[in-house]
């Protein structure tokens, strides 16, 4: 197996929207970025995921581009964003850049174009039909758009401002090559991959998502353009399993450096069910996906991807952890951090983690500005669902969680912005802020920084082998990782109750050492172990 320099890397995304606003417009920006890379150095990160940043009318917060190769008056201008790769490079932190190849906004030159008439030389970059099939749009409604002008329907797969691309155009793929290109030439260290499993879709067999040509376009995308250089490619799957996860990572294939799998994400959705529809979070079940992501996906025929969220997630504190009171917010964010850093894998924080930043609950759906979580709303009202229900499922699982302002002090508007926020900011900004995190050496923060280095001194954690222990234990998630005569062992408890474990049934070797735990005073014995609320230990 060869060895990547991403493999022992940690990722850290921006949502440059709610980063950091040096403007006061309201809105984050480059600039904003620039001004904090000292910090995000601090932390040890190695690779900043911005989200996109490229033209657009925002629609869908730039997931609808309309022009790929210039940067959204809001963010700033295509000479900031060669300032921020060029002083990213100097701090040794590469910028990995958001491509959404499904589709374009339909405020892009080529739509515009292709709406015209039937025999427009772009008529073909997009999908039209004369008729509608059953295809859903994944933010509610038909897929479909009637369009006058020619008396067609234009595919959407997501907003109808965001029409979808048809790769079986060979001059839309060279295209979208061509921009790939010009990016790796401006110094940019990779990329992720928008929604990448639906660019092959059949449309008129409605299949969407791993389509037959998928891996053939991605294989000639890689050949075109990434694949020349030595850049970290991360593709988003929803559907994925450890077979399909090889047939994107597996390096002999030449497509991806990893994907987003989402299988974890999806254990608190009802079965057959939208992510709307709740059900209780169990720990044997998060024990049983990730497990099986470690085990089935070795370094030699695909690499893993370790995040607990981003920006269309919800924060994991107040989803697997404790918001309700601050210690347990503190202990068990580290515990959250502690379990997925020392796994296999590459891990990816998203900006806020690092601190513990926590859901919001607006008071009004006025407040709120995602575009998913509104037309939900409507729908549901219209379907004559509770009010209150469906405010509990947007408290729960909105995108609008991730996208409150980052929470820099406890000034006003948290020092994210001097005048009147895009989007408010989360009530706690005065308790939870980076100011007080970097004055506390306790602090999330510190624990985050302490794991970032284990990862790069400690090679057992980037290679060894996963071995999950305690696995009928329904409080406590337990592991080995072992490479040659090292071994780290990692023991979370899961819960504000005391739980009592004896590893040593599972024989694993004495501990030399507590390398990190969310406890000042965890001692060496494990074999009558008493683990304490949220109590996350990792032993050499």
């Amino acid at each position: 197996m060869e060895k990547k320099w991403w493999h022992q890397s940690v990722v850290y995304q921006i949502y440059p929207r709610s980063f950091n606003d040096t403007n006061g417009d309201g809105i984050g920006d480059l600039q904003g970025i620039i001004e904090k890379l000292d910090y995000l150095k601090e932390l040890g990160i190695d690779v900043i995921w911005l989200s996109p940043v490229y033209k657009s009318p925002n629609d869908d917060n730039g997931y609808d581009i309309s022009d790929y190769e210039d940067i959204m008056d809001e963010f700033g201008t295509i000479q900031d964003m060669d300032e921020l790769i060029s002083e990213a490079n100097k701090k040794g932190i590469k910028i990995v850049m958001d491509l959404v190849l499904n589709h374009t906004s339909d405020e892009h030159n080529w739509f515009i174009e292709s709406k015209k008439s039937k025999d427009n030389p772009y008529r073909d970059y997009y999908i039209w039909r004369d008729k509608p099939n059953n295809i859903k749009s994944t933010f509610s409604g038909s897929a479909w758009e009637y369009d006058e002008t020619t008396n067609e329907y234009y595919l959407h797969l997501f907003s109808k401002k965001q029409p979808d691309l048809n790769w079986e155009n060979e001059k839309v793929r060279n295209k979208l090559y061509n921009m790939i290109n010009y990016w790796i030439d401006k110094g940019v260290g990779g990329f992720r991959l928008d929604v990448i499993d639906l660019v092959g879709k059949e449309i008129d067999k409605e299949i969407l998502g791993n389509g037959a040509k998928l891996h053939e376009y991605i294989q000639e995308m890689n050949s075109q353009t990434f694949g020349k250089h030595d850049l970290l490619t991360v593709g988003e799957t929803w559907g994925a399993t450890p077979e399909i996860a090889k047939l994107y990572s597996n390096q002999q294939r030449n497509e991806f450096s990893m994907i987003f799998q989402f299988e974890h994400i999806l254990l608190d959705q009802q079965e057959g069910k939208d992510k709307w529809d709740l059900k209780p979070l169990e720990l044997k079940d998060l024990k049983k996906v990730l497990s099986k992501w470690q085990v089935e996906l070795t370094e030699d025929d695909g690499w893993n991807s370790l995040f607990w969220n981003n920006h269309d997630l919800p924060r994991i504190i107040s989803r697997w952890g404790n918001d309700t009171t601050e210690e347990n917010r503190v202990l068990s964010g580290k515990m959250l951090a502690t379990l997925l850093h020392g796994m296999k894998g590459t891990p990816y924080i998203y900006q806020g983690e690092e601190i513990g930043m926590t859901n919001v609950r607006f008071q009004s759906l006025d407040e709120y500005r995602d575009i998913e979580s509104l037309n939900m709303y409507d729908e549901r009202i219209n379907e004559g669902y509770k009010h209150e229900d469906i405010m509990s499922s947007i408290y729960c699982k909105g995108r609008d969680n991730a996208r409150t302002p980052m929470q820099w002090d406890d000034n006003i508007n948290g020092g994210f912005t001097s005048s009147e926020p895009w989007i408010k900011l989360n009530s706690n900004y005065q308790t939870i802020n980076v100011k007080k995190a970097l004055q506390d050496k306790e602090s999330i923060f510190y624990h985050y920084k302490k794991l970032i280095q284990i990862r790069k001194d400690n090679e057992v954690i980037i290679y060894g082998d996963f071995k999950l222990l305690l696995e009928d234990n329904k409080q406590v998630f337990a592991y080995l990782r072992q490479l040659d005569n090292q071994q780290i062992l990692v023991i979370c408890n899961f819960y504000d109750k005391e739980v009592e474990v004896n590893i040593s049934e599972e024989k694993v070797c004495n501990p030399k050492e507590v390398m990190i735990s969310n406890y000042s005073d965890t001692h060496l014995d494990i074999t009558k172990l008493i683990l304490r609320p949220y109590e996350a230990i990792m032993y050499r």
